[in-house]
């Protein structure tokens, strides 16, 4: 068959132009420093904006429409958490990071990975050494974080105590490896080294699954050290697709989830104010900077129509 004989509305081929955004292509291969060794470096993505509506659209046959449904659409996507459209982007990332953040970063896994392989090379003597702001006492509410602050003094003493315990693990490595002294095997010496000290790996991931781990990573309750390198990937997103980075922000790191319960004391709630406002005439209830169907949604929720 020929492809001008391809029944339906959609041809069976079209011209295919790697998207390009600009703001992306200015931050290709030059990193974003982070922490005292750390960095995050741009090294390729895949997709744009339109990339997401096309897929979305794809059972119509069309590409896309204009701006505005295109905004409207991407809202759509991210308010019902039809995820399958964000997948149609990806992202390649140089990343340098201590071992600690590397093991709460490799717990989402959905993405690729390739670490630098402390097997084969031998590592260097870079260890992350906490701000003296950043040093906290063991938080007595929740266990996996810190609350509180030390004095300059104590803080003076702490910080000198890890660099003391990272120059000797350092040395003992070093004096492990060494081909004149031990030559013990580098798989073996590298047993010796803090969680402090810094790898690098290159990680691929998926726009759905590069925001799933944003609406964790950026969380502040999430480890402040982690929370430092998803800012970078924050900034990135935001760069690479806004109309997105627009809808998460007002859908998942700046919304809340009510329960079932919850929904139905403030309906109530909703319900009584509407009346007493009526009685009054007062202010109605109205939202700025959404869509019509959102609003139209936003009240439905309320028991408003």
């Amino acid at each position: 068959m020929n492809p001008t004989d391809f029944p339906g509305d959609a041809p069976m081929f079209e011209n295919i132009v790697r998207p390009s955004v600009p703001a992306l292509d200015a931050r290709l291969g030059t990193p974003e420093f982070v922490l005292d060794h750390g960095f995050v470096r741009l090294i390729d993505y895949m997709g744009d904006e339109g990339a997401i509506v096309q897929a979305a659209r794809v059972s119509y046959g069309k590409g896309t429409k204009g701006v505005n449904s295109d905004r409207g659409l991407l809202r759509y996507l991210m308010r019902h958490w039809h995820t399958t459209p964000f997948e149609m982007c990806e992202i390649k990332l140089h990343v340098k990071l201590p071992i600690f953040v590397a093991r709460q970063w490799i717990r989402h896994r959905t993405a690729n990975v390739n670490e630098y392989s402390a097997r084969y090379s031998i590592l260097r003597a870079e260890f992350h050494l906490p701000e003296p702001g950043d040093l906290a006492p063991q938080s007595r509410t929740n266990r996996q974080g810190r609350d509180g602050s030390y004095g300059e003094d104590e803080a003076t003493v702490i910080r000198h105590k890890m660099t003391t315990s990272y120059e000797r693990a350092a040395a003992t490595y070093f004096d492990l490896i060494d081909e004149d002294g031990d030559d013990l095997a580098r798989e073996t010496a590298r047993e010796v080294l803090p969680l402090s000290t810094y790898t690098e790996w290159y990680w691929k991931v998926d726009l759905h699954n590069l925001l799933h781990f944003l609406r964790l990573r950026a969380d502040p309750h999430a480890q402040k050290e982690i929370r430092a390198y998803a800012a970078v990937l924050c900034k990135l997103v935001e760069a690479w697709l806004p109309t997105v980075w627009e809808s998460f922000v007002d859908y998942r790191l700046e919304a809340h989830t009510f329960s079932r319960q919850e929904m139905d004391a403030l309906r109530t709630y909703m319900r009584e104010v509407r009346e007493f406002a009526a009685d009054m005439g007062g202010p109605t209830l109205c939202l700025d900077g959404v869509t019509d169907r959102e609003r139209v949604a936003f009240h439905e929720a309320l028991g408003e129509y």
